[in-house]
């Protein structure tokens, strides 16, 4: 299959790459169908909008830099994912990155959510109230040294 991305410019992806957001993601709810792509830079990844090429968003698992993660949604927000297996669920955060990239920050409150066997995603909001809308990366690794 063949789409257009913010970060590559035209890419053949297989279908198996493509994620459905039922409710789309924060902000962007009428932005339903995503392709989650390897980014270049290892540990990123970018889930891009297939209906519109400028509209992705660079992902990282939040377990690279905070272990203790878990993303404690509401039951109904796991559900509407139609897990079979815990192990089916992958988890990840948005990443804001600043004209200082040393002061990229990773989006713990609203984690994205994917069920990478029946390809449904949904965005959600942590009931945790120790998980932030912005944790600064460089930080929290630091923090994980010490």
């Amino acid at each position: 299959m063949k789409i257009v991305t913010k970060a590559y410019g035209p890419l053949e992806i297989d279908e198996r790459q493509v994620i459905r957001f039922p409710n789309g993601l924060i902000g962007f709810e009428q932005f339903k169908v995503f392709a989650l792509l390897d980014a270049s830079q290892q540990p990123f990844y970018w889930l891009q909008s297939l209906d519109v090429p400028e509209i992705a968003f660079v992902l990282i698992n939040p377990l690279v830099f905070r272990p203790d993660y878990t993303p404690d949604v509401a039951e109904e927000d796991l559900e509407d994912l139609q897990l079979d297996q815990p192990d089916d669920l992958l988890v990840f955060s948005i990443v804001t990155i600043p004209e200082n990239q040393n002061r990229m920050t990773a989006n713990l409150q609203g984690p994205v959510l994917i069920n990478r066997k029946k390809k449904i995603g949904r965005q959600s909001i942590s009931l945790n109230p120790n998980w932030r809308v912005k944790h600064v990366i460089l930080d929290e690794l630091a923090a994980l040294k010490d």
